[in-house]
C-alpha cells in the first residue's frame, strides 16, 4: 500500500481539525466582539440616563428651592437645610394661593366663592450664610377702601447663619407657635380651611417684628427664642365681632406702626428624634398696655401657649394640638365697656385631634381622607365682669384632600357645629404652592 495513501486519512483529519479550530476561534472572536459592542452600547446608554437624570435634577432644584423658601421662613429645620445648600440660585421666587367655595347647610343664599389669598414670596441669598426672605399677601381678591380685601407684608426678615447649628433672624417673621402658623401653605393641612383652633386661639398667621435665635441639633431637637413686638390692647373694639372670633387677632399689630414699649418674649422647642414623629410646644408672653397715659390696662399681660404632636407612620397622619391664651389685668377696661357685647376674656383655649390616611394612585395622584374634631372657647372667663356666657363649640370636619401633584391640591369637606348649627357647611378648596 502506498504510504501517501496511508497518511491521507490522517492528513484529512488534521485538516478538518485545523479548520474546526479556525472556525471556533473565529466564532469566539466574533462573539467576543459582539459582547464588547453590547457592553459599549450599554455604557453609552447608562451615560445618557445619567445625563438625563442630572438635567431633571437641575430643573427640579429651582422650584423645590422656591417652595422651600416659604417653609424656610416658617420652620427651623427647612431653613437650616436651605442654608446648607449654597449651590441654589441666589434669587428665588415662590408663591401659594387658595380659592374656596362655601355653602352653608341652612342658608343656601349665603353660598360664597372667594379668592382667599394669593402670596408671592422672594428670597435672595447674599452669601452662604446670609439671605433675605419676604412674602407679600393679598386676601379676598380686591383691596380698597370699599372692599374687604387686604394687602399685607406677611414676612420680611434677614437671616444669618452663625454656624451649622445656630442662626439669627431679624425683621417681621411668623411666630413659632402651633403647627399651622409657620406651615400654612394649602398642601400642608387637611381641609378647605385651617383648623379653627389655629385660627381662633392662635390667629394664623401670627407675625411680629423682632430678633430670633434658632438652632437645630443632631439629637432631633430644634428650638427658637427671641424678643418681639406684641399686641396692643388699646385696639380692642367691644362692638366688633372679630373680638369673639379671635381675641388676639383683634389686637395684633403685624408690624404696622407697632407700639413697642411693651415687648414679647417667646420660645419654642420641637423634638424629631424618631422618624415621622414631632413633639413640642411654644409660648409667648408680654405686657400689652404700652404705658398709654390714662389707659386702664397699663399693666395688663397676655400669654399664648401650645403643645402639639404629629406622627406620620407610613401613610397615616395623626395630629393633636392644645392651645391656650389669657389676657389678665383688663378688669377696669371691661368695666368701661359695660353693656357692650364683646368683652376682653381672661382665658380662651381649644383642642383638636385629627387623623388622615394617604392612598397613592398613579403618578403623583393621591387622595387623603381625613377626620378632625375640635373644641374651641374664645371666652372662658372675664376679669371685672360676669361671664357673658360663651359656650364651648364642638366642630367635626370630615373630608378628603386630592393631590394632583405634591403641591397642587383639591379639597372637599363637611363641617358640623355642635352649638351653633347655623354654621354647618360644605366646603371646597383649590390650593397650590411652588
Amino acid at each position: 500500500m502506498n504510504k501517501t495513501a496511508l497518511h491521507r486519512p490522517y492528513a484529512l483529519s488534521a485538516l478538518a481539525l485545523s479548520l474546526g479550530l479556525t472556525c471556533a476561534t473565529a466564532n469566539a472572536q466574533s462573539a467576543e466582539a459582539q459582547l464588547v459592542k453590547r457592553l459599549d452600547a450599554l455604557a453609552a446608554e447608562l451615560d445618557k440616563v445619567k445625563a438625563e437624570l442630572a438635567q431633571m435634577k437641575a430643573k427640579a432644584d429651582l422650584p423645590a428651592a422656591a417652595a422651600a423658601g416659604t417653609a424656610t421662613a416658617s420652620n427651623n429645620a427647612p431653613a437650616m437645610a436651605s442654608n446648607n445648600a449654597p449651590t441654589l440660585a441666589p434669587t428665588q421666587l415662590s408663591a401659594y394661593g387658595e380659592i374656596s367655595y362655601t355653602k352653608p347647610s341652612k342658608d343656601s343664599s349665603a353660598t360664597q366663592t372667594n379668592i382667599t389669598r394669593f402670596v408671592i414670596g422672594y428670597q435672595h441669598r447674599f452669601d452662604e450664610k446670609t439671605k433675605v426672605v419676604a412674602e407679600l399677601e393679598v386676601e379676598n381678591a380686591v383691596a380698597s377702601s370699599s372692599d374687604s380685601g387686604e394687602v399685607a407684608v406677611e414676612q420680611v426678615f434677614v437671616e444669618h447663619r452663625l454656624n451649622q447649628t445656630y442662626g439669627l433672624r431679624a425683621g417681621l417673621f411668623l411666630m413659632p407657635i402651633g403647627l399651622v402658623n409657620q406651615n400654612h401653605e394649602p398642601h400642608t393641612f387637611f381641609g378647605a380651611n385651617r383648623p379653627a383652633v389655629e385660627t381662633a386661639i392662635i390667629p394664623s398667621t401670627l407675625r411680629e417684628v423682632g430678633l430670633q435665635l434658632y438652632g437645630e441639633h443632631d439629637n432631633g431637637v430644634s428650638w427658637s427664642a427671641g424678643l418681639s413686638t406684641g399686641p396692643d390692647l388699646a385696639k380692642w373694639d367691644p362692638l366688633n365681632a372679630e373680638a369673639v372670633e379671635s381675641p388676639l387677632r383683634t389686637v395684633h399689630q403685624e408690624g404696622q406702626l407697632a407700639k413697642s414699649k411693651d415687648l414679647t418674649l417667646f420660645g419654642a422647642v420641637d423634638w424629631r428624634g424618631v422618624p415621622g414623629l414631632r413633639v413640642g410646644g411654644g409660648v409667648m408672653t408680654g405686657k400689652l398696655g404700652h404705658g398709654a397715659a390714662g389707659f386702664a390696662v397699663v399693666g395688663a399681660r397676655y400669654t399664648l401657649m401650645d403643645v402639639h404632636a404629629k406622627w406620620t407612620p407610613g401613610a397615616w397622619d395623626l395630629t393633636a394640638l392644645y392651645a391656650r391664651g389669657s389676657i389678665t389685668g383688663a378688669g377696669a377696661l371691661n368695666a368701661s365697656f359695660a353693656g357692650a357685647p364683646y368683652l376682653v376674656p381672661n382665658a380662651f383655649d381649644g383642642f383638636y385631634a385629627q387623623a388622615a390616611y394617604k392612598f397613592r394612585l398613579s403618578g403623583d395622584y393621591a387622595i387623603s381622607p381625613f377626620a378632625r374634631y375640635e373644641i374651641v372657647n374664645t371666652g372662658r372667663g372675664f376679669d371685672g365682669s360676669a361671664n357673658p356666657g360663651y359656650k364651648t363649640e364642638g366642630i367635626t370636619t370630615v373630608g378628603a384632600n386630592f393631590n394632583i401633584t405634591p403641591t397642587v391640591v383639591v379639597k372637599a369637606d363637611m363641617q358640623r357645629y355642635k352649638v351653633v348649627s347655623d354654621n354647618n357647611r360644605f366646603n371646597v378648596g383649590l390650593g397650590f404652592a411652588f
